[in-house]
């Protein structure tokens, strides 16, 4: 006897499949060390899914990961990472429809604005990645000097950057501080928006199908308030954005973390997403390397 399924016929109920968004760390997909996770609500109150709640060992295991794909990822050409941002963004244009629901339910937009901001965020990534190969011209010089020498200075990445996202920008704002930071080869450990987390995990889903090489980005969905002490304080952890930090006695308690190992520290200040971004979050994350060259030798 041969089994047959079921179909569900058109006045059938359909169970909702409902899913639990895992956290991406090292180019995979595991659920949190501490077996937490919480409720993600649309602006309206109403389920969506559930999304694993990280611990400080999830943060730990992020950074190291981070740490060990920043060699391979900043010794790549500056024209192959803009490739690679490039990618991500091609990858995004074809989840537009998904990007577009996941942030018009997060953040109460109409889809029609929602779509907007999936339109701003692809953008930005292109923007980010045409910026790649055309940094060091900008930042970098060549220094007159009194004697038989060529003497440059020519930009370098950080490091791992820890970055606390935007707490109501759940896709522009994310992009718009992850970008900048991977672009000039530093790694990432990010923690989402608390509230909004499901684009974020999407577009870490939309990473792992890319070119990205794993660890590069590594994002982190749960309380900004418990993980980010343990970041900021972590001393292989080089630099720190606290773009979704908004109460200033948390912000200069993490920067006081920060100051353990001299981490570059970006403040947070209220940012309008959509405006075009400039160069600051690009040079925020690099250091200077000085080279002098004898002439005639």
């Amino acid at each position: 006897m041969v089994w047959r399924p079921t179909l569900p016929t058109k006045d059938s109920a359909r169970l909702d499949v409902r899913k639990t968004y895992k956290l991406y760390v090292g180019g995979a997909f595991p659920r949190s060390e501490s077996g937490r996770s919480y409720v993600v609500n649309n602006a309206r109150g109403k389920f969506l899914a559930n999304a694993s709640q990280a611990s400080r060992k999830d943060a730990r295991d992020a950074v190291v990961a981070a740490r060990k794909a920043f060699g391979g990822w900043s010794g790549k050409t500056a024209y192959n990472r803009g490739q690679v941002l490039y990618r991500i963004a091609e990858v995004m244009e074809g989840r537009h429809e998904q990007f577009s629901a996941e942030v018009a339910a997060a953040e109460g937009l109409s889809i029609s604005k929602a779509r907007a901001v999936v339109d701003a965020a692809i953008d930005r990534w292109v923007w980010y990645a045409g910026w790649a190969d055309k940094l060091a011209q900008v930042v970098g010089s060549s220094n007159p000097v009194a004697g038989p020498y060529f003497d440059f200075s020519l930009p370098e990445a950080t490091g791992v950057v820890a970055v606390l996202a935007p707490q109501d920008s759940s896709l522009l704002g994310l992009t718009s501080v992850i970008a900048p930071a991977i672009v000039s080869g530093n790694t990432v450990v990010a923690v989402t928006s608390f509230e909004r987390p499901l684009p974020a995990v999407t577009l870490g889903e939309v990473m792992a199908t890319s070119d990205l090489p794993g660890g590069v980005v590594n994002i982190l969905t749960g309380s900004a308030s418990e993980i980010g002490p343990w970041l900021a304080g972590h001393l292989d952890v080089n630099a720190i954005d606290l773009a979704g930090v908004t109460d200033p006695e948390e912000a200069t308690a993490l920067e006081v973390a920060a100051a353990e190992n001299l981490k570059r520290v970006r403040r947070p200040v209220d940012e309008d997403w959509t405006e075009s971004p400039g160069l600051s979050r690009l040079t925020q994350y690099l250091e200077l390397k000085t080279v002098w060259h004898p002439i005639g030798v």
